[in-house]
């Protein structure tokens, strides 16, 4: 399953605010990049995920962000650098492009 046109219309649109973005469908779903910085996925189900590092990192997990992680083959859980982003955010660019512009704080 890959991500759908409005899916990415309705990222592009959230994170707006940030300046120019470029995007990349990778597996199914989608990067989101600032000045060539991936900031974000929008995963196949439709979700965004905000990455997270440095202080930002920390306030997703001491906010209860929930992290994205995947299970190995082998059954071992492998926990990516990736939180959900919070449902308010989803209906507030505002708050969505401060939380972005947090993050890339630290990933530049």
């Amino acid at each position: 399953m890959s991500v759908s046109e409005e899916e990415i219309a309705f990222a592009r649109d959230l994170f707006s605010g940030l300046g120019p973005l470029t995007t990349r469908k990778m597996m199914g779903g989608l990067c989101l990049y600032c000045d060539g910085v991936i900031f974000a996925l929008l995963y196949s189900d439709g979700s965004l995920w905000l990455k997270g590092a440095g202080a930002m990192q920390a306030r997703m997990q001491s906010e209860g962000w929930p992290r994205w992680a995947y299970q190995r083959a082998g059954g071992k859980p492998v926990a990516m650098p990736y939180w959900r982003l919070p449902d308010s955010a989803l209906d507030d660019p505002d708050e969505a492009v401060e939380l972005a512009r947090n993050s890339l704080k630290y990933l530049s």
